[in-house]
Formats: structure tokens, C-alpha cells, sequence
């Protein structure tokens, strides 16, 4: 039997393509270990979203090649790479890239002399969650259609495309089986869901509510919302039932209408404005969460000032930033007026240090308030929860407590905020 170690990098979407990796790996009856030390073999499941990621993922495996053990890497890197990867780092055992997870069996027995079942493929019925025996990701679907002129995740994943409902709500069926408490739905455009199907009655709300049958979830999320996607009868879904977390993840990347447009992205200025007014009119207690770029071809600093303006007003709860990386064959690659990377790091500065005034006042909001959610982890001698105020995929800060009560990973317990910091909250426990 031999052991293997994954490595997953990237995002939460690459997470689940790791976990049906893992399940393929079991049904190979090889032994799954946690430390590269202890493999025989290490896979490498790569993101190859934007320069940093695509460096991390190089320089992950040219760590991995150095310790002598036999490597297998796949996923976006690879997908978006391959005939580079293999002329330049021939020291990998083998590259599987996305377009070939069917025969993922097939491409191992290449280099392994003991796998008995060639035919087996990726099969989600086998996926083996990695992420605690109490929370999951449930991926409803797969690329984008979205064509963002800065994005290579169509060059990656190619077009959108939805899960039949059936496939996920036997998925869910099977999560809600093991036990498991919450599930976090997603994909590359959640809220596009259902679009390309026959059933136009399928969409996101029809899903959610299936979901909510499911009376064993005890919190149920979303994450990747698209602007003008977000539709009344979404937010008043949210808004309505309890075991829907109210927390809105949408990444708007810019506020102002003129690099929206460059940029490809639909909506403008006055749809985000009125988006974000309407959730917090009808969902008091939504949390908002959204992702800037900065440095986009062309972008002024009358614009960025603008974007700076735009955050304070509408103070998001959480917020990340990037500088815009230009990316071999998307249209923003060739567009003028690139801007140079120490500008748009000051830029990027600039929107942290504004959103850590914006988390801190947010979060002092949040004193006294009593939260309740899950166990997810601990943290030297305390406790962490996760409610509604913060996403399972560590770009939130964390909710810590201590209790005098042994606890165990997955408890559902009430938490009352004390005291409040730029990322973090602590509380204590309510018996």
C-alpha cells in the first residue's frame, strides 16, 4: 500500500476538486497521509489564477521534487500550462491536467505498476471531505461565462455549466448522512445556477430551497455572488429563514462605471449602491463581504480615490484587495496605460489601511452581541467559533473564546463578544 500526500492550493473550488481526487486515491486503497515526509508519493493539485498564485504553485513543486519523492501534479496550473510545465520541469512524474480528471486512474497506472482499476474516474460519490466531519463545501457547478477582460478562469475551466439538481441533492444527501452540520454552496458564479439547464424554473432559489428540506443542516451558505445577479427574491429568501446564513459574499472588483467597463464587468456604480442599500434594508444583519482590484489598465488616481470614497461609504464588513496581475491571453494583457506594480501596491495599501479602520469600527459594533455557530477550531487556549459573521475559507478573521467546558470540533454553542480588534472578536461562552 503505498502513502500519498495532496497539497491543495487556491481557492475553496480547487479544495473539492482535492477531495474527489482524495476519494479516487482511497478507492486505489492506497493510505492517505498528512505530512510529505511520510509519502511515497505527493500530488500537487495546483491554482494558476494570477502571478502569485502561479508562483506559489511552481515553487510548491520544486520544494515537493526536492525531497526525492515520486510527484504527481495537476489542476488550473496545469490545465492552463501543461506543454511548458512538462518541457521545463521535467523532474514531476506526471501532469494531469483538468480535461483529463475522467481518466485520472488511467494516467496514474502510467507510473504506478499496482493500480488494479484503470476505467476509475473523479466521482464526487467518493469524495473524501478534508474539511472536519461537521462543515463541506457543496459545488453546484463549474466555469464561467462571464468573460472578464482581466480573468483566465474561463482559459482554465472553460464555460459555465450547472450540476443537475438531482447530482446535488444526492451530494447533499450523502453530506447530510455523514453528519455534517453546515454546508457553504458554491462555484465560479453561484448565483448564475441553473441558467444553462432545461428546468428554467431551476435557478439558485430553487436549489436553496431544496437544500433547506435538509432539516439536518443546521446553517447553510453561500458564497461568489454576482451584482446584478442577486435578485429580490434571493436576498428576501435570506433575509426569511434562519438556518440561511446572511452573509453576502460578492466580489464587485471596482466602484466606478468606466473601468467596470474596461473591465467587462455588468452594472454599474448606482446597481452597487443600491444593492448593498437594499440587503442591509432587508437583512438587518447581513454581512457583507467583497473583493477590490486596483491597478487595472488605465485606472486613474481620481478613480481609485473614488474606490477609496466608495468602501468607506458603504463599509463593507470584510474586504480583500489585489493589484490587477495582467495575465498571458485575457484582452486586458494588450490594454495601454499598464500601471506600474509600486503603484499599485501603494494603492493596495491604501484600500487595507482604510478597510482596517472600516473592520475595527464594524467589529466594535459587534460587542455584546450573542453569536451563535460551530466549534471550527482551536487557537492556543482558545476556542474557535464560526457564525454568521465569518466564511470557513480563513479570509475572515476569527471569532475566539474560551470556556471552562471541554468542547469538542463541531459543537453548536452561543458565544457574547467582549472585545473587538481590527480582524478578530472574543467572546465567552453562554451555558
Amino acid at each position: 500500500m503505498k502513502n500519498v500526500g495532496l497539497i491543495s492550493l487556491g481557492c475553496s473550488k480547487n479544495l473539492v476538486d482535492s477531495e474527489n481526487i482524495l476519494g479516487l486515491l482511497s478507492r486505489n486503497l492506497w493510505n492517505i497521509v498528512s505530512e510529505v515526509e511520510d509519502a511515497d508519493v505527493v500530488i500537487i493539485n495546483t491554482c494558476g489564477f494570477i502571478e502569485s498564485s502561479k508562483k506559489e504553485s511552481i515553487d510548491t513543486i520544486l520544494e515537493v521534487c526536492s525531497s526525492g519523492k515520486k510527484v504527481v501534479v495537476t489542476g488550473c496550473l496545469v490545465e492552463r500550462y501543461y506543454h511548458e510545465l512538462v518541457k521545463e520541469i521535467p523532474e514531476v512524474d506526471l501532469f494531469i491536467p483538468i480535461r483529463h480528471y475522467f481518466k485520472f486512474n488511467e494516467l496514474l497506472a502510467s507510473i504506478f505498476d499496482d493500480i488494479e482499476d484503470k476505467s476509475l474516474g473523479i466521482d464526487e460519490k467518493y469524495r473524501a471531505v478534508s474539511t472536519g466531519d461537521f462543515s463541506a463545501y457543496l459545488k453546484i457547478g463549474e466555469g464561467c461565462s462571464n468573460r472578464c477582460s482581466y480573468c483566465a478562469i474561463p482559459l482554465i475551466r472553460g464555460d459555465f455549466y450547472s450540476r443537475r439538481p438531482e447530482s446535488i441533492l444526492e451530494e447533499a444527501d450523502r453530506l447530510a448522512k455523514a453528519g455534517y452540520k453546515e454546508i457553504v454552496v458554491l462555484q465560479q458564479d453561484t448565483t448564475k445556477y441553473g441558467i444553462d439547464l432545461e428546468d428554467k424554473n431551476v435557478n439558485i432559489v430553487y436549489l436553496l430551497k431544496e437544500l433547506l428540506k435538509v432539516k439536518s443542516f443546521e446553517y447553510i451558505r453561500l458564497l461568489y455572488l454576482y451584482p446584478d445577479e442577486v435578485t429580490d427574491e434571493l436576498i428576501e429568501l435570506i433575509a426569511s429563514e434562519p438556518r440561511l446564513t446572511p452573509y453576502f459574499d460578492i466580489p464587485i472588483q471596482h466602484s466606478e462605471d468606466r473601468i467596470l467597463s474596461l473591465m467587462n464587468r455588468r452594472g454599474d456604480k448606482n446597481l452597487l449602491i443600491n444593492l448593498f442599500k437594499k440587503i442591509r434594508e432587508k437583512c438587518p444583519k447581513a454581512i457583507l463581504r467583497t473583493t477590490v482590484m486596483v491597478g487595472f489598465p488605465g485606472e486613474t488616481e481620481e478613480e481609485f480615490e473614488n474606490l477609496v470614497q466608495f468602501i468607506k461609504d458603504i463599509e463593507f464588513d470584510h474586504l480583500g484587495c489585489f493589484g490587477y496581475s495582467r495575465e498571458d491571453d485575457t484582452p486586458a494583457f494588450n490594454f495601454p496605460d499598464q500601471i506600474d506594480e509600486e503603484v499599485k501596491k501603494q494603492r493596495v495599501d491604501k484600500i487595507m489601511k482604510t478597510q482596517q479602520n472600516i473592520s475595527y469600527r464594524k467589529n466594535k459594533s459587534h460587542i455584546g452581541e450573542i453569536m451563535e455557530g460551530l466549534v471550527v477550531g482551536t487557537d492556543h487556549d482558545y476556542y474557535c467559533l464560526r457564525s454568521y459573521w465569518n466564511a470557513p475559507d480563513d479570509v475572515d478573521g476569527k471569532i475566539l473564546f474560551k470556556s471552562d467546558k471541554k468542547l469538542s470540533l463541531g459543537d453548536k454553542v452561543k458565544v457574547q463578544i467582549k472585545s473587538a480588534f481590527v480582524y478578530d472578536l472574543l467572546g465567552e461562552i453562554v451555558l
